[in-house]
């Protein structure tokens, strides 16, 4: 039976959503566009693949997906309908016919996340949504040294959940950086790598948080890194300050690399 692969670009802001993956009893970004390509489909079962497993409350601007449609529909066409039967949650900014070798996820060569903290003493409410707020006094000297740290190739078993599930732990950090808004009391911290472990950048950000507020030192990484120990990071991250940037195809976009 011919089928044709369309890719798409999604964002979406996953506050209300328990992740990207479906689940049979909580509502996810996988689930909301395979009931959208249900209908479309006439009722047939459509498969979503994403480049990305995103946590629950973690975001998306450039979420990579693809999916197999048993019948042509125009891109455009495609977009407009997807996009009337989601909600305005969810987002499809670009589509398109793709060849039918094409995989989401196990041709990602590296992806950008974006990590916002809150730094303000009382939460800002239009923010709440789409950074982790911390009230104690950081510093971005020690944090700039930390960062520096996670950069090149390593074994991230310290910064990586337990219940993940890998062949291996060694990752590539291409970029790992941070930029302050002092008038907004805002930080975003940047990373760019080959791949990311399951609520990785969300440990590194808990242990870079201690950092900052001056718990421990920098020069802390390497030990932690070198102890391949989960317990040995700090904890792990609220989920709304991250957000999954950009998936890249071909290795020489990826910055750093």
């Amino acid at each position: 039976m011919t089928t044709y692969r369309y890719k798409a670009l999604i964002a979406y802001d996953g506050t209300q959503f328990a992740g990207f993956q479906i689940q049979s009893t909580a509502r996810t970004i996988q689930g909301e566009l395979e009931t959208a390509l249900s209908k479309l489909a006439k009722g047939e079962k459509i498969r979503v693949h994403g480049a990305g497993r995103t946590d629950a409350g973690v975001h998306a601007r450039e979420q990579v997906i693809h999916f197999d449609f048993p019948f042509y529909i125009e891109p455009a066409g495609m977009q407009k309908a997807l996009n009337a039967l989601t909600t305005s949650e969810v987002v499809l900014n670009h589509i398109e016919l793709t060849d039918e070798q094409f995989h989401s996820r196990f041709q990602a060569k590296g992806k950008m996340y974006r990590y916002t903290v809150d730094n303000n003493r009382f939460r800002d409410p239009f923010l709440r949504h789409f950074s982790s707020h911390h009230r104690y006094p950081m510093a971005v000297e020690p944090v700039e040294e930390a960062l520096r740290y996670f950069l090149g190739t390593h074994d991230f078993t310290s910064f990586a959940s337990t219940h993940g599930e890998t062949a291996h732990n060694r990752r590539t950090i291409y970029q790992a950086s941070v930029e302050v808004n002092e008038a907004k009391k805002e930080w975003v911290f940047t990373f760019v790598g080959n791949g990311f472990l399951y609520n990785m950048i969300r440990i590194i950000m808990g242990t870079l948080l201690e950092v900052a507020d001056g718990r421990r030192p920098a020069s802390d990484i390497p030990l932690i890194l070198e102890a391949k120990d989960r317990e040995a990071a700090g904890k792990t991250a609220a989920p709304e300050g991250l957000c999954m940037e950009r998936v890249y195809y071909d290795e020489n976009d990826i910055p750093g690399s």
